[in-house]
């Protein structure tokens, strides 16, 4: 689709420029709440949702020319800027103060990579199909709020793996998921022959179980791989 220019590669490049400045407004936007004494756990769950809700641009990209892998030009540079963040001692980078539970800058290197390598390889393989969408509501919504509501309302926990969980959390992978990964469909305009919802709801179930028994960070592989294989033995194909 290249409505005002005639000129695939330009299109999927300027839709590809407009994904990466949307993030960066969203970053920048917390940067600035978190100095004002928003909740920095908070800003950590805005961003989440924001970066990996990068799938409501996929619609716009011209799927027919190959630069339709400009898609994934928002996760791919956050790739290289969590490796160079990562591995520097810089801990007043408004990333390391954003985006980190403790400050240090190696936890870049743990979820926050993973994350962003994960939005890059759904989006490569899977560009524009339901259930990449789906996996990555499932990381996006399900287990980027997980942690927020089971620490806030949880009072009924347990132990996984040397992990503390709580049952509000474990249902928030569920219900956000489930719920994240519907309404990223419906923007997208991929639910042309009906949301999936049995896929979508067993998907759910294992994101929950995953979560629960993932090391930590871990789950932003596992989850979103564990749904691609619910959709591939539900369907027969992703």
């Amino acid at each position: 689709m290249t409505p005002w220019f005639g000129n695939s590669l330009i299109w999927n490049s300027l839709v590809g420029l407009v994904e990466i400045v949307y993030i960066f407004i969203v970053i920048g936007l917390m940067d600035k709440l978190v100095a004002r004494g928003f909740p920095a756990d908070l800003s950590r769950k805005v961003i989440h949702i924001a970066a990996g809700s990068f799938v409501v641009f996929w619609p716009l990209f011209d799927a027919s020319h190959w630069s339709r892998i400009f898609c994934v030009a928002m996760p791919f540079i956050w790739v290289l800027l969590f490796l160079s963040k990562g591995l520097s001692n810089n801990t007043e980078d408004p990333a390391v103060k954003t985006m980190t539970r403790t400050g240090n800058p190696r936890e870049l290197l743990r979820g926050p990579l993973m994350f962003a390598v994960m939005m890059v390889a759904i989006g490569l393989a899977l560009f524009n199909r339901v259930s990449a969408v789906a996996a990555l509501g499932m990381m996006t919504w399900g287990d980027g709020l997980a942690p927020y509501f089971g620490a806030r309302f949880g009072k009924t926990g347990y132990q996984t793996l040397g992990a503390r969980k709580t049952l509000v959390g474990s249902l928030t992978v569920f219900i956000a998921g489930v719920a994240g990964s519907v309404l990223m469909l419906m923007v997208t305009g991929l639910t042309g022959t009906g949301i999936p919802w049995s896929a979508l709801l067993v998907s759910g179930a294992v994101a929950m179980v995953i979560e629960a028994f993932s090391p930590r960070d871990v789950d932003n592989i596992t989850i979103p791989l564990s749904t691609l294989v619910v959709f591939y033995l539900m369907q027969g194909r992703l």
